[in-house]
C-alpha cells in the first residue's frame, strides 16, 4: 500500500477518539451478529446501544461506516489498516492537530466482528505494527474460538475483551481477558475510572493490558 489515499480507499478513513489514548476504527453497530440479538434483550448489555443513537446517526458517520465495511474482505485491508494506523501514530495528532497519546489503538468504538476472517485480518495488522498495542472489545467468543482452532494465533500485542452478555453479569470463563457492566452490584475485576473523570480514559490503559483479566464498566 504506497499512499494514504489508496489506504482510505479500501478501509475508509481512521478515528481519532476525543476521551481515548491513541486511534480506533469502527463499523456499524447496525451489523452486529450476536450484539443485534441481546439490542432486542432489556437487561442485556447491547439493550439501548449506544452506538444506535445519538452522533452515530448522523448521515456523515453512516457513510464513513459503510464505506469501512464495504471492504473488510478485500486482499488489501490488512496492508491498508497498517497504513493508515502507522500513518496516525507516526504524525502524532488528531485531525484538528492535538496530540493524541501514541502506542494505543482500539478496535470498534462501534460494531464487532463480522467472521473468523475478520479477527484473522486483525490479527495480522497487529502483527505487522508490534510497537502498537491494540484492544478490541466483543461478543463474538464462537469467532474467536473458531480461530483459534483453525490454527490462528493472537498476537501479544492484541487484547482481546469477550464481553458478558448481561448488565451485572459474570464474565465467561471460557476466555482469560474479560469485561462486564455493572449497575446495582459491585464492579467485577478492575472497574473503568472513565465515569469519575469527565468520561474519559486519563491516564488508565487497563483495557489494553493483559494482565488485568477483567475490566468492569458502569452502566450509562
Amino acid at each position: 500500500m504506497d499512499t494514504l489515499k489508496q489506504a482510505n480507499a479500501v478501509a475508509g478513513t481512521i478515528g481519532f477518539p476525543s476521551k481515548m489514548p491513541g486511534t480506533s476504527y469502527g463499523i456499524s453497530a447496525e451489523h452486529c451478529h450476536t450484539g443485534g440479538k441481546l439490542a432486542k434483550i432489556p437487561g442485556s448489555v447491547c439493550w439501548d446501544c449506544y452506538a444506535l443513537k445519538a452522533n452515530y446517526q448522523y448521515p456523515s458517520v453512516k457513510v464513513a461506516h459503510a464505506k469501512r465495511e464495504s471492504n473488510l474482505d478485500s486482499p488489501h485491508w490488512v496492508a491498508a489498516m497498517v497504513k493508515l494506523i502507522l500513518w496516525a501514530q507516526n504524525k502524532g495528532t488528531n485531525r484538528h492537530g492535538d496530540k493524541i497519546d501514541l502506542g494505543f489503538h482500539r478496535w470498534h468504538d462501534s460494531g464487532d466482528l463480522q467472521s473468523v476472517k475478520h479477527l484473522a485480518n486483525i490479527c495480522e495488522v497487529a502483527r505487522l505494527t508490534p510497537n502498537i498495542k491494540h484492544w478490541i472489545p466483543t461478543r463474538e467468543l464462537a469467532f474467536v474460538l473458531a480461530y483459534l482452532k483453525a490454527g490462528g494465533t493472537v498476537p501479544r500485542n492484541l487484547v482481546i475483551r469477550v464481553s458478558a452478555t448481561m448488565i451485572d453479569g459474570k464474565p465467561t470463563k471460557a476466555w482469560p481477558t474479560t469485561s462486564t457492566v455493572h449497575q446495582d452490584k459491585p464492579a467485577q475485576g478492575r472497574p473503568c475510572p472513565a465515569p469519575l473523570q469527565g468520561n474519559a480514559c486519563g491516564p488508565c490503559r487497563a483495557c489494553w493490558n493483559p494482565r488485568i483479566k477483567n475490566v468492569s464498566y458502569h452502566k450509562h
